[in-house]
């Protein structure tokens, strides 16, 4: 079923619907391009001044967890309060006075699959601002918005189809996730599996020359650098067998968050509890930073570490556990952002703890191989996109290609095991609180 119209506008057609196509698809990437790369400026830009880092350089090699770490205690608590009250001021008002908002996937079923301009824009700044000052969500959502409205915007005026504007506005999406992570193939997968749900030419061309301009784009303000600097790995017998048996693992795990981040953002309130709550939220946080800096941002301080084998089990455990309970923490105080970059250090820390048990009985692997194989496996679970979670890691670490054997092994066993939990937990919730309700009525 389609989501209804956001106006009444009556829809004109292209003269030419094959040049026009063309026409929105360039301008889509360049678009898409230009407003990553200006929000992952503005990202960097806010994360300098905050925390006080490299502030002549706003591109550097100081990375943001080195430049958290560096920063007193004192000022962290002091930056996630102000995070607090930016979240909670902001959403609030937007939600009060703006137009309602519509997600890219409501855009891409709809009948006119434009966005609201303006609630659009300031939810996706909202969502760079509080991850530069260290909100523990990730920041992708914010670029694919840009890029979506933008599509929907030139499909309008240049006279699409509509099946045309929803292809246009999935592409969108892409090339902001191409552009900000410099990610072309990554993009372009993520929409044609998780978007449109087909790898159909009418959606393969768009979606590929859209996410390949977009990071080309970006590349000028930003660089054609990786998200992270893996040393070299090597894949071994054990690692293989660890990723047969441990990918159930990963996948049941990734239910359980994503269960319990689905209810935290479906019971967030948008009234006035919202800055109370998200002042709250975000203050705790920043006495939790005070002993460990690593949770500030959107998880690829961990993820890094993980990928460099510079955690222990012990803190890898500890990160872990707080990292769930602050993400779930601040989408139910009503903060917004993505699951990306959380979901893959996720699987990371998880991946240190059970592969450094592994090595116990059967050493042979890095601690930096098993959290590739398990970042990718929990990100492809979590999200529901094992083709674009298995393309993501490579193009975010470019690891040897060696790791697709463990990496796939992993990543089907994650995707079995989650459908598996989807399917039969509920039933046994059901049966558990039937029998329940029998006992105690017998009683």
């Amino acid at each position: 079923m389609s989501v209804k119209s956001i106006t009444s506008e009556p829809r004109r057609r292209a003269r030419n619907p094959l040049a026009a196509l063309a026409f929105v698809t360039l301008l889509t990437g360049i678009g898409a391009g230009l407003g990553g790369m200006l929000l992952a400026l503005l990202l960097h830009g806010i994360q300098h001044l905050a925390y006080g880092y490299s502030v002549t350089h706003v591109i550097s090699s100081e990375s943001f967890l080195e430049g958290v770490t560096g920063a007193t205690p004192e000022r962290r608590v002091l930056v996630l309060t102000m995070c607090g009250l930016v979240a909670g001021l902001g959403w609030w008002l937007l939600y009060r006075f703006g137009r309602p908002l519509v997600s890219i996937r409501q855009a891409v079923k709809s009948d006119d699959p434009r966005m609201p301009v303006v609630s659009t824009i300031v939810h996706a700044l909202l969502q760079i601002v509080t991850v530069a000052l260290g909100s523990p969500l990730g920041r992708e959502v914010a670029p694919r918005e840009i890029g979506s409205v933008l599509a929907g915007w030139l499909s309008h005026r240049a006279g699409l189809s509509v099946e045309q504007s929803r292809i246009m506005v999935a592409c969108g999406a892409g090339a902001g996730l191409a552009a900000v992570y410099n990610v072309p193939l990554g993009g372009a997968v993520f929409v044609l599996e998780v978007l449109l749900g087909t790898f159909g030419w009418k959606a393969l061309v768009p979606a590929v020359v859209t996410s390949a301009v977009a990071a080309l784009v970006a590349q000028f303000g930003l660089g054609n650098e990786h998200q992270y600097l893996v040393p070299s790995l090597t894949v071994s017998t054990s690692l293989i067998v660890w990723s047969v048996v441990c990918g159930p693992i990963f996948g049941a795990a990734a239910w359980g968050f994503t269960e319990l981040t689905k209810r935290a953002r479906a019971e967030a309130p948008k009234d006035w509890r919202l800055p109370v709550l998200s002042l709250l939220n975000f203050a705790i946080i920043g006495v939790l930073a005070m002993h460990f800096p690593q949770l500030l941002g959107n998880g690829k301080g961990p993820a890094g570490l993980a990928f460099d084998g510079n955690l222990t089990m012990a803190l890898a455990a500890m990160l872990l556990v707080l990292k769930v309970v602050i993400t779930a923490s601040s989408l139910r105080a009503g903060a917004e952002g993505g699951l990306l970059t959380p979901g893959l250090a996720n699987g990371a820390l998880l991946a240190i703890v059970l592969g450094g048990a592994w090595s116990l009985f059967w050493p042979g692997a890095s601690s930096g191989a098993f959290a590739i194989v398990g970042a990718t496996a929990f990100l492809a679970a979590s999200m529901q996109m094992p083709i674009t979670a298995v393309v993501l890691v490579f193009e975010f670490t470019r690891v040897s290609h060696d790791f697709l054997i463990p990496v796939l092994f992993a990543v089907g066993g994650a995707a079995l095991s989650f459908h598996a939990c989807a399917k039969w937990v509920p039933v046994l919730q059901f049966s558990a609180g039937f029998n329940w309700g029998g006992a105690g009525k017998a009683r």
